[in-house]
């Protein structure tokens, strides 16, 4: 778990220091991500421990002791297969009923963090609308005082609500930020200047061309910005995050998953419909008159039966009705596409809860047989030896699961894809743990080579004889 945090706040450092965050937003944060990262760091805690705790008993000959006793590997092993089949389950519950919890506050705060306004950062050479009703950008900043601003350009927007008003430009050579005692209000000083403003005329929100355009320049003024938002932490409500997958437990996500196919099958039909109206033939004259015509049956290149005078703009009529029809379906198609997607990422989230479960026993069966093989203990080889495990099933997990979200992989295949792909390994490796077998001593298989060389040279000197 330590080091899952570590690679969490290597990754959104940059997005956390310099905005002025208390140090308990800071824990806040960490302890909702630890809870996120329970689903990668549990089986791999399993993982490790089991191969740590066999491995120490294979060291220390205490295997070789159970079983000379009478009691098998398997045996051995089932008090610590209670034990994880109780973590199993108990994952599985947390993943229902806490972890959509956990990833709602965790989602929501760090989408507040991120978007928190900064306070002194403004990036050279980049906009910054962080605050209200302006645009700044500067070239560079001073390098003794950050506070030093050169090549001012601000776009003033705090008219542009008004009928009459349009942005205001203020460019300046130069410029000093300095901040009121109480917090709320940066005065931003610029020197050597112009301000350009462009106002309408009398009172007309259109355009007139006898409007106003002023140039000034200046060799000192001042901007007052508010800063009042930055003295606070402003949190967005959770409910806003309730409908993604991911802060959904097994009851909502079919809720979702229903109420989404639902919506697609409307939107099937509502597109049928729409479509279908483009190609629908108009009777104006039925139910106004009785006369009765024979079926006219067109056999030849149907725009010779039109009159010349009139081809032009039926063609054209017809050019402008399949540009809009195809205009209408690529549209619809867009919305069927981001509907399914939805659809898909509920169905991976509702198969996401069994396979940490799953996941932990599996690891355990391939742990366990491990340590009993190696018989080394401590924070060495089993370390090495869990990590490469565990980032095969990671990798293998990850791949399945990105298929499955681009749909080139059916969504239950891609998330029990690892469990299927290692579960042989495991028996395996336990059927191995269990005959005594040999797999990583480095001497049996020195023994063997030596072996193999005696007998070719043996073959070689009888050959020679």
């Amino acid at each position: 778990m330590f080091i899952l945090l570590m690679f969490f706040l290597f990754k959104y450092v940059d997005e956390f220091i310099g905005k002025g965050f208390e140090w308990y937003t800071i824990l806040e944060i960490m302890m909702y991500q630890s809870a996120v990262n329970v689903a990668m760091a549990l089986p791999l805690a399993i993982l490790l421990s089991s191969i740590m705790t066999f491995g120490t008993l294979g060291e220390n000959y205490e295997l070789v002791a159970i079983k000379s006793a009478g009691i098998s590997l398997q045996k051995a092993m089932r008090p610590l297969f209670v034990l994880v089949i109780s973590l199993s389950v108990a994952s599985f519950f947390f993943s229902d009923y806490m972890l959509p919890k956990a990833n709602s506050k965790y989602y929501s705060l760090l989408y507040d963090m991120r978007n928190k306004k900064l306070s002194f950062l403004i990036k050279p050479g980049v906009f910054n609308t962080s605050i209200t009703n302006y645009a700044i950008k500067v070239d560079r900043k001073g390098l003794v005082n950050p506070d030093s601003l050169f090549g001012i350009m601000i776009y003033d927007h705090t008219k542009v609500n008004d009928p009459r008003g349009v942005p205001t430009i203020l460019l300046a050579k130069k410029g000093r930020m300095i901040k009121t005692e109480d917090g709320s209000t940066m005065i931003l000083k610029l020197i050597d200047g112009i301000r350009y403003e462009e106002s309408r005329g009398n009172g007309s929100t259109a355009y007139n061309p006898r409007q106003a355009y002023t140039r000034m320049r200046f060799q000192e003024t001042e901007v007052k910005l508010d800063f009042s938002s930055f003295t606070s932490f402003n949190r967005t409500d959770e409910e806003k995050f309730q409908d993604n997958a991911p802060m959904l437990n097994l009851r909502g996500l079919t809720k979702r998953a229903d109420s989404l196919s639902k919506t697609i099958d409307s939107l099937n039909k509502a597109t049928k419909v729409n479509a279908g109206s483009y190609y629908k033939q108009n009777h104006y004259v039925k139910g106004y008159t009785k006369t009765k015509a024979a079926i006219k049956r067109i056999r030849e290149n149907i725009i010779d039966v039109i009159p010349p005078k009139d081809r032009y703009s039926t063609i054209q009529n017809a050019i402008d009705l399949t540009s809009s029809l195809q205009q209408v379906v690529n549209n619809r198609i867009m919305e069927y596409d981001l509907k399914q997607k939805e659809v898909l990422k509920s169905k991976i989230e509702y198969q996401r809860k069994f396979t940490l479960a799953v996941s932990c026993l599996l690891l355990f069966f391939i742990g366990a047989p491990l340590g009993a093989i190696i018989r080394k203990g401590g924070l060495g080889l089993p370390v090495v030896i869990a990590v490469v495990f565990f980032l095969i099933y990671h990798i293998i997990s990850t791949v399945a699961e990105k298929s499955a979200k681009e749909g080139s992989l059916d969504h239950v295949f891609g998330m029990w894809m690892a469990v299927i792909v290692l579960t042989p390994l495991g028996i395996f490796l336990t059927y191995k743990a269990t005959v005594d077998s040999a797999i990583f001593d480095i001497d049996y298989y020195k023994q063997i080579l030596v072996n193999l060389f005696k007998k070719v040279f043996r073959q070689k000197t009888q050959g020679t004889a």
